[in-house]
């Protein structure tokens, strides 16, 4: 029994070695086909040739044009948040940080602080993370104008508040 079963295994594997190797012949075909097709398009010469119609350029003078910021496309996120530092939030506020502990949060509060300005934390209790504020609006047009200055500076993911 074990002869037979070395003997099958010694044929599957001739046969193995046997069917993957790759025959010069086919190489030869798939070369000759290449080359009648390349000789074939080379008779057959260039298809056509079209002279390309080329219109003038007119020029026109350059024009300042001043791009107004529509503040009714800014994104405004809206929590439900508690003051655990500072005087009180207004309707929109611009947010620079949020943090799960409240020692980072006043970190950063004391930064912003030191920079000159009155910057807050609120608590959103639903998400268990403490907001820090660094400035608060009545108006959405005065905190986008403050977001994007911000953002322009060291806080380039300021984002807005709408308190609840």
């Amino acid at each position: 029994m074990k002869k037979y079963m070395v003997l099958c295994a010694g044929l599957c594997v001739a046969l193995a070695f046997s069917s993957c190797k790759s025959s010069e012949s086919a190489y030869k075909k798939a070369y000759e086909k290449a080359k009648a097709q390349e000789t074939q398009t080379a008779a057959q010469g260039p298809i056509s040739t079209e002279t390309p119609v080329v219109t003038p350029l007119e020029t026109t003078p350059a024009t300042q044009t001043t791009m107004v910021d529509n503040v009714d496309n800014a994104t405004v996120r809206t929590e439900d948040v508690t003051v655990v530092s500072g005087a009180g939030l207004q309707n929109y506020s611009v947010v620079v940080g949020s943090f799960s502990l409240k020692a980072n949060a006043e970190g950063l509060q004391n930064t912003l602080k030191n920079a000159g300005y009155d910057a807050q934390i609120a608590y959103n209790s639903a998400r268990n993370m403490y907001r820090v504020v660094a400035s608060t609006f009545a108006d959405k047009s005065s905190a986008v104008q403050s977001r994007n200055q911000f953002r322009a500076g060291n806080y380039p993911d300021a984002w807005l508040l709408f308190k609840k």
